[in-house]
Formats: C-alpha cells, structure tokens, sequence
C-alpha cells in the first residue's frame, strides 16, 4: 500500500487524529514533541525494495513489520520475504518480527538483503511477577506464566475456568453449564478454615480483589500465577491464597495492526452418567417392589401408567448458541503506542430461557513526551445482561415421567393438578406464561492514570493510580396468578448496589549493574479501599402486567446497607544477582488493615529466597543442558477475617418490636484479633534442555498457618452465637511437576507435549479448646456443615491430624443378604465394628475427603506447515464427592413423588435371599431408611477429560495487507471417563457465607449439567 510522504506537521495532524481519543490537553501533540532527526521531505523519493531473511537458517520471514521511523509509513513482508514501499532515500528503516530482535537500517536506492537474528531476551522471556518484571532466569520464587495462546482453547466470559488443568497446583471448580458462570481457584490447597479461599487478582498492576470481574479473556497476553513466599509475600496479607498476575495486550512501536476474531457454536448438555427412568421403566419399578400389592389400593395406580411418558429433561433442553466477537487496533512510534480493543459475547442457555450478553472495551495508551517521563492512562468499561426465564433444572430429575404439564388438548395444566400422580407439584410452564421472569444489568468501569519518571539512568519513580465503580440492578416480576405468590397476591422485587475501589502505589525502582553485580530494588507505598451500598424493595399487591413498584399496594421489604474497608501498606523489596549465577531476592512488607482492633491493626510479612544457575558454572560443561537452576524460599503472608468489623461489638438497629425501632446484640468483638500467618517453605528445580526441546519444572512445598481465624461457637445467652477467635493451626505439604518436550521440531512439522501434575495433603495441627465433662479445657473434634446450605447433607469434621475436608457420616456396610436390608457400621460395648440395620444406632466414621490426591492435565499439539491440532485434557485421582442428589433419586422407594435413576453398570438391587447386591430391597414408601446421609453415597470423584480439541488452518496474505488467516474448529468437554454416577466428577464452584465462591465436595439434587461445545473461528490479523 503506498502511502504519500506528509509534510512534518501533517504527520502530527494525521497522529493526532488517529489517536483521537486523547482529547485531553494534557495529551495534545505538539511539533516539538516529534523525533527532529526524521529525514528532510525534500530528499529524493524512492521505491525502497528490500528482503529479510533469518540470520541462521537463511529462510525469508513472513510478515516482518518494514515501518520508515517516525512516521505512519510502513508495509509487511510478502511469502518471500520480500517488501516494497515508497520512501525518502536515507531514510531510517525500523525491522521488527516477534521473537527477532529489531534493527534499524538506512533506507537505499537499490534492493537490500536484511537479516534477523533471535531475540535471546525474548526467548528467555520476561515474565510480570508482583510489582516488577523479571528474566526466567533470574526467577527464585515457584510461579507459572501462562501465554495468551494456551488460555483461549475454551470458549468462556469467566478467566478463571481458562487455567483449569494448565497450571501445577492450581485446582479449579469449574462454573457450571449455566452462561457465565464463574468457577474457584485453590491454590496449593486450603491454608484456612472458614475464611476465604481464593487466590488474589491483579491485573495490569491493579489490585482488583478475590476475582477477575468482567475482564474480557481476548484481552489478555498472559497470565502469572504466583505461588510460595518469594513471590506472594510482596502482596503481604493479601498473598495467603496466592496471586494471580494478568497483563493485558500493550501496543507495540509498529505500524498499526488490527486484530479481528470470530466464534461461533452450538453447546449441548453432557449430562454425564446420570440416566432418570422413563414412564415404562418406572412404572417396572414400581411393579418390582416387595410390597407392590399396596400399590393396587392407590387410586391413580392404573397399568396405563407404563404408557405415559412425558420428557421433563427435553421440555426444559436445546441446542445452546454461542457467539463472541473482537476486534483490536494496536500502534504508534516511538513517542506514542495506543491499544484499542472492543468485545461482545453472547451465550444462550443449554436449558431454556436463560441468556447471558457481555459487551466490552479497553483502551490502553503510552505516551512518552520526553525522554524522562512516559504516562500511561487507560481507560476499560463492561456491560453484562442477564435475562432468566429459565426453565426448572430441578424438574429435569425429579418430576415423574407419568406427569405432563399439558392436559390432553395441550393446555396447560393447573397448579396441583388432580390428573397428576404427584399432585403437591406447581406446573412452572404457568409461572411463564403468566410473563414471570428476572434480569440484570452490570456496569463496570475502571480507569487509571499511572506514570514513571525517569530520575536517572539507574532509579524510576513509579506511580499507579486506579478507580473502580460498579453498578448492579436487577428486577423480577412474579404474576398475582402464581401458586408461589397467591397469597400475597403478586411480588415486584428491585435490586441496586454500587461499589467503589481505589487504588494507588507509589514506588522507587532502583536497577543497577556494576561489574558482576546486578541490583534491583523497590521501595513503595499502597492504598486500597472499598465500599459498597445496596438498595433491596420487595412490593406485592398489584394487578397483572404492571412492573413498577408505583402498584404496589404493600411494600413488604425495605432494605439496604453499607460496608466499607481499607487497607494500607508499606513494602520494599531487594533482588541480587553475581555474574548471572547466585541469585539471592528479600522483601518486607506492613499491612494494616480496618478489620482489626487497635492492639492488632499492622501485620509484618517477609520472605527471603535464592536461586542458583548451575549452567553458568564454568566447571560445567554439559552442551546438551541448556539451564539447570536450584531454588529456595522462605517467607511469609497473611490472612484477614471475611468480616468487616470482628473487633467491635455490634448491635443491629433493624430489629422492630409492635412497629417500634429497636435494637440487639449481633456480634461479639475481639479487639485481640490478630493476623492469621502462612510461613511457607519450598525447593524447586529447573531445567531446560536439548536446545530448548525438554522442559522441566519441580516444586516440593511445606506451608505451615498459624493464628487460623475462626468463628469460635460460644453460649447463645446474649444472641450471638459465635465470635471470631484466633485458635489453631494446620499445615499443607505438596509438590508439583511439569515436563514438557518438542518430540518433533523440523521446518515444517512440529510435534510436542507437555504435561503437569500437582500432589497437596492437609492436616489440622491444633484447634480452640472446650469443656470436656470433666470441666477441664481440651482439644475436641468439631463437627461443620459441607458448604452447602442442604439439609441433611454430608457433615465434616475438624479433628488434629486429619484433612479439614474429611467427612464424618455413617458408614456404609451393605446390603443384609439374608433380608436385603441397609446395614451401616456401629461399635458394640466392647468397642468392636459390628453392623446394625437401625441408622439411629449407626456410628459416625472418618470416611474419606473432599480434596483430590493428584491433579493436573497434559495436552499435545501437532503441526505441519499451515495444519495445526491440538488436545488438551484434564485429569484428578483420589479425593471423593458427596452425591446427594442420590439420596433422593436412588431412594429404594423412600420418595414416591420423585423419579428415580436407572441402575448404573456394576450395581444390582436385591430379590431373594442370599442374593450379593449393592442396592437394599426396594419397597413403596420405605421406611428401612437406607437412603439417609452414609458412605453410601460418598464416590471417587477420579477423572480423565478431553478439555478441547482444536484443528486449525492459518494463512498469510500480504499481497492482501493480511498479515495472518487463521480458521479453526474446536470441540469442548468432549469425554469424561469417570466411575462417578452423577452429571460431572468436576462439581460446579458454590457460595459460602464466607467466601463468594467456594470449592465444594457435595452434588446437590440440580446440578446444572456442563456443556459441550462445538466451536467455529476465524481470526484476521491486518
């Protein structure tokens, strides 16, 4: 493409109005602000021709940016390397390929061969780790740095579901089928007990809290997530869970290249090994049971039943559709880079009636004035709808095939129909048609103006400065006609809230070399805050078809409130390296935090950590080992409390006595509240070798926490029924292991693997001590709950010694051969295991835990020319899952107004006496209780997963100005092999009261089922 040569100040001109965005004055370009040495107009102008070719191996470069310095003027290289374009003879050329390191060279008259040497820097690649960037090689710390390119092989708006199975030691609970849903990240096991979990996030040096929000997955290059002392204990109280680092895409100084993908699929719900009995195979049941001549004195028991067979599970299913767009623009010079991005995903549910939109954009700038100061502001914005009309993922199980939710003229029926077997039951197709449905709106914006000032060659202030506001809104209306809101004759609710974060660091970075030394350093401070208002109306009363709350002839809830926190903190941090081969890094850090009283406010953090190149040595002369590094660390990070204000005593105002405000006590305070402590200690290997062709990483790691915070359960005489306590300890050791290769490295094929796994136990060490009946203080067991607000589901038990995840329910001992009756496990007088028949005399035993032994994933990729294919997987040994949705769906008869899953290879329901069977005798309306909480239905939850499989095609045409095609088709959660009965082994993240999403061991009755996708896309480059 030519492109006419512009006077000086039309350069500015045309700059300027390309970069338009930067309307604020404080960006206005000026001619001064241009590179003066650019070459006069006046010189001659010339058809510059030229070739580049790469220095080793001779072969010409695709695609390499050809930009005349200074200025817009550029072109691309062609197939054969070669490039054309009118410019000023003398002019100075910039040549630049990812992964070569650029060059200038003088533009001439007649054609001119140009070679491109690789980037060493680049291929030991610089990786963002807290505050700074380092050099792989001079890492101490355990983290792993993820590319864009090995994130995007599933289609999802939540980050965090990307990193599943990519990362040693990272588990994640995946969302489930449901359009955005969001999944939780462990990282190196639970070092708490009831507080949070999850891992904090930091994207572009911005501190943005326990998720990724509405970040749009296309914008990020790559992901670091850190994971032992040395490069957590930075982050101080907030590293406990460890960190994930995202750095989004920055322009580059090239000619402007724009970006533009498209994907476009079908999902289906993978309903795993779970299969519900049809009207036949129900009605056979029924017929089977032991005491099936009751069944005859029931009067909607006819033999037509084994005819009716109505499909809740295809009322409620289809083919999802999903659609997700982006395009970016990234360029500029040497004085000014700007990246632009704009994105619109769009996922329909797999079940009925749920739809999920999310528009995005980023907007990122360096503008450098002068050669001491660069500013960078950004500018990022998110919207998310919601429409839910969904139909009932409950009535997909439980509703029985022999009711339909029409009538036999295919109206609908009513709520508690007398044509139904189960006449308790609401027909939800009503609640539709009636108009009932909910949405909401989600805003999201966050801008920063962050800066450095080059003070000398060696020292650089630092200066990131954020804001985040987001809006939440939601709205329902439920119809006067509804069975759930007749009495109240109709229910309008409204929803608000409004958050507000700022963030600012200010930071000294000291880089100096001298000799054989090398230091860098940092001295910084840190300010983050929070607060959040919520509006929340209840309204019944109206007339059909009116929305507003202007109708409402009651307002049955008023409500809202305010939290706020902040945090402060004051850290610096020292690395030291000696010729490259003796790397030693401290850091320091003082938090102080709102949550805590006066006596506890501040927390110090540290960590120390050293590392050592070996293949520096000059003793070691080993050709085919590229780098061998040992690494240690030890340090520290901290924990807050999930509540706001644990040191006061709080009393609420909202309670009310005969419509007079009052007010009662509702919490306890601690002003000795301290901080909980992880002190973590870890040994890594690694090592690359055959030129790069093996991979190999080794992290062994013992975390000790101290001061666990805990809601301690105290008398309820003044209300309150628990108070937080520093009270124990626990400790979590692991390793993790990647190994990666290239089995096949040519110019035109290439083949390779990699692999990772990640191996965590816990143990309780301590604990608050209780009252023994004795009257003397001691450790005892403590029974909680599984996360899950279901009731009757698995109990767990925190016991010294033992995982924080361990189960504590009956034990299952079988079936009675002689009678087919449940048995279950007790202790007689004399302390031996004897089976009993009667759950009320039926023991509780440890019986297992929630957490898997070994997980990870490994994935292939293979390429020939232009071809490409690759397979990623996921895998997880060891660990069990509560099902309880069998307890109601694998009843033995208990549950007559639910259906009942088919039995699964392997299983059998016992006849006759003597037979073996792993299924009690099936009666109507049992009473033998053989589906109560027991080991029963505790299951290996070991799995192996095809994530994704990707066949693409790319494509250079720059005779075109396209600069790569890429079309490609991917499949999703393809297999799952697994003994485990239920939808999906991998059970969906949960809400915790104390921690927004958690990972859980339970399956309830209506787990939304994952889905699997069959994805097409197409990316441009221009």
């Amino acid at each position: 493409m030519k492109i006419k040569i512009l006077t000086q100040k039309g350069k500015c001109a045309l700059l300027a109005g390309a970069l338009g965005m930067l309307s604020n004055p404080s960006f206005s370009l000026s001619t001064g602000d241009i590179d003066i040495s650019l070459p006069n107009v006046t010189q001659q102008v010339a058809k510059i021709k030229g070739k580049i070719l790469d220095t080793k191996t001779g072969e010409a470069i695709i695609g390499a940016n050809v930009l005349v310095k200074g200025t817009t003027n550029g072109t691309i290289t062609n197939f054969d390397g070669e490039y054309e374009l009118d410019a000023p003879v003398g002019s100075t050329l910039i040549i630049s390929y990812i992964g070569y390191k650029s060059i200038e060279v003088k533009a001439i008259a007649e054609p001119q061969t140009i070679k491109l040497a690789e980037d060493s820097e680049t291929l030991d690649e610089v990786i963002v780790v807290g505050y700074t960037t380092q050099r792989k090689e001079s890492l101490t710390g355990a983290m792993s740095n993820i590319k864009s390119s090995k994130l995007k092989d599933v289609t999802t708006p939540s980050v965090e579901n990307m990193l599943n199975g990519k990362v040693p030691g990272v588990y994640v609970a995946p969302g489930s089928g449901q359009p955005g849903s969001n999944g939780a990240v462990v990282i190196r096991g639970q070092a708490t007990i009831n507080g949070s979990t999850a891992p904090l996030w930091v994207i572009d040096g911005v501190i943005v809290g326990s998720d990724a929000g509405q970040l749009n997955p296309s914008d990020i290059e790559s992901m670091t997530i850190l994971k032992d002392a040395a490069s957590t204990a930075i982050y101080g109280s907030e590293g406990a869970n460890g960190v994930i680092v995202v750095t989004t895409k920055n322009a580059r100084v090239e000619k402007m290249t724009i970006n533009a993908s498209v994907k476009l699929g079908i999902s289906t719900l993978n309903n795993g090994n779970v299969e519900m009995m049809n009207g036949e195979e129900l009605y056979d049941y029924y017929s089977s049971f032991q005491n099936a001549d009751m069944l005859t004195s029931l009067t909607w028991w006819k033999p037509e039943l084994r005819n009716r067979n109505f499909d809740w599970w295809d009322l409620a299913t289809k083919t999802g559709f999903t659609q997700d767009y982006n395009i970016s623009l990234q360029g500029g010079n040497e004085k000014i880079q700007s990246y632009f991005s704009l994105g619109y995903y769009d996922e329909e549910g797999a079940v009925k009636g749920y739809d999920y939109k999310r528009y995005n954009f980023r907007f990122k700038t360096t503008y450098k004035p002068y050669e001491w100061l660069t500013i960078k502001p950004s500018f990022t914005g998110s919207r998310r709808d919601i429409y839910d009309q969904q139909y009932s993922v409950t009535a997909m199980y439980k509703r029985l095939p022999w009711d339909s939710p029409y009538d036999a003229e295919g109206n609908l029926e009513p709520d508690r129909s007398p044509n139904w077997v189960d006449g308790s039951e609401t027909n939800y197709l009503l609640d539709f048609s009636y108009g009932n449905y909910s949405e909401s709106t989600h805003y999201e914006l966050m801008g920063n103006f962050d800066f450095d000032v080059k003070i000398t060659d060696w020292l650089i202030f630092s200066s990131v400065n954020n804001y985040i506001y987001t809006n939440n809104s939601s709205h329902s209306y439920t119809d006067p006609r509804s069975g759930s809101v007749e009495n109240v004759k109709g229910r309008l609710t409204e929803w608000r809230s409004d958050v507000t974060r700022r963030y600012t660091n200010q930071k000294l970075l000291i880089n100096k070399n001298f000799g054989k030394h090398s230091i860098n350093g940092l001295i910084a401070y840190e300010f983050n805050d929070y607060r959040y208002k919520n509006l929340d109306i209840y309204g019944t009363g109206f007339v059909p078809g009116f929305e507003v709350l202007d109708v409402v002839a009651n307002s049955e809830r008023t409500k809202g409130g305010i939290l706020e926190w902040a945090k402060q903190s004051y850290f610096t941090q020292w690395k030291y390296a000696y010729d490259n081969k003796y790397l030693a890094e401290l850091s320091l850090r003082r938090d102080g935090a709102s949550n805590f009283g006066d006596n506890a406010k501040y927390g110090n953090f540290f960590s120390f950590s050293a590392g050592w190149n070996i293949n520096h040595e000059n003793w070691f002369n080993v050709d085919w080992v590229d780098n061998l590094k040992l690494r240690a660390s030890y340090g520290s990070v901290g924990n807050r409390p999930s509540s706001l204000y644990p040191q006061y005593d709080l009393y609420s105002v909202s309670a009310s006595y005969d419509t007079n405000p009052g007010a009662l006590i509702s919490s306890i305070g601690n002003k000795g509240l301290t901080w909980e402590k992880t002190f973590t200690t870890g040994f890594g290997l690694d090592a690359t070798l055959f030129q790069d062709r093996l991979r190999f990483n080794f992290d062994y790691y013992i975390k000790n926490t101290d001061n666990i915070l805990y809601r301690v359960p105290v008398t309820g005489l003044t209300g309150v029924t628990r108070v937080w306590r520093n009270v124990g300890k626990m400790r979590n050791v692991g390793y993790e292991l990647s190994i990666g290769g290239d089995i096949i490295r040519t110019k035109d094929w290439n083949w390779s693997v990699d692999f990772n796994m990640g191996h965590n136990s816990n143990e309780l060490r301590d604990l608050f001590k209780q009252l023994d009946d004795n009257g003397n203080y001691v450790v005892k067991p403590v029974i909680i709950d599984d996360g899950t607000t279901i009731a009757g589901s698995a109990q767990r038990i925190l016991e010294i010694g033992e995982p924080v995840d361990t189960y504590w329910i009956r034990e299952w001992a079988g079936v009675n051969p002689e009678n087919g009756a449940p048995m279950w496990y007790m202790n007689d007088e004399n302390g031996n295991k004897v089976t009993t028949s009667d759950p009320s005399k039926a023991d509780l035993y440890k019986c297992g835990k929630a957490s898997p032994d070994l997980f990870g994933g490994f994935s292939t990729s293979l390429s020939w020319k232009n071809v490409d294919l690759s397979a990623v997987f996921g895998y997880s040994i060891g660990g069990q899952i509560y099902n309880y949705s069998r307890l109601e769906y694998d009843s033995d008869g208990a549950y007559g107004d639910r259906n009942q899953m088919k039995l699964q290879k392997g299983w059998s329901r016992w006849q006759k006496p003597g037979d073996i069977a792993t299924h009690p005798v099936a009666k109507y309306d049992n009473k033998d209780q053989g589906n109560v909480t027991s080991s029963r239905f505790l299951e290996d939850s070991d799995y192996l997963k095809l994530r994704s499989l990707t066949i693409g095609y790319n494509m250079k045409l720059p005779q075109w100005g396209i600069q790569n095609l890429r079309v490609y088709f991917t499949g999703e959660n393809l297999f799952t092999i697994t003994d485990y009965s239920g939808v999906d082994p991998e059970i969906p993240a949960g809400n915790n009261p104390d921690d927004n999403l958690s990972v859980m061991g339970t399956a309830g009755p209506s787990v939304y089922p994952s889905v699997r996708k069959f994805m097409f896309g197409l990316n441009l480059t221009f």
